[in-house]
């Protein structure tokens, strides 16, 4: 009968929070925002649920749909960062924003 009452004490609430935050870090994820092209690559544009974050998924333009990514940027404050990063570095364009 004691055994029974230090599972109840015990055990139950212990597994209760495991529970709890196993399942809050489940519905932690990544979301696609956008996708595009610009010269010879095509992006995806990811951004953390809390959208704190921002990266890229870069792939050759002739890249089939499947296939792994070309690259993955480094995480950007924003979403704003992310496509100048793209259109600087990958679809070449001329923008003020762009080093020189």
């Amino acid at each position: 009968m004691k055994l029974i009452q230090i599972l109840k004490v015990a055990v139950i609430p212990v597994l209760t929070v495991f529970s709890l935050v196993s399942a809050s870090n489940v519905a932690l994820a990544d979301y696609l925002n956008s996708q595009g092209s610009g010269g010879d690559y095509r992006y995806e544009l990811w951004s953390s649920d809390d959208n704190s974050s921002y990266y890229l998924k870069i792939w050759s333009v002739e890249a089939s749909p499947d296939s792994s990514a070309y690259s993955t940027t480094s995480s950007f404050d924003s979403s704003r960062e992310a496509l100048i990063h793209f259109d600087c570095h990958y679809a070449e364009r001329s923008l003020p924003e762009c080093p020189r």
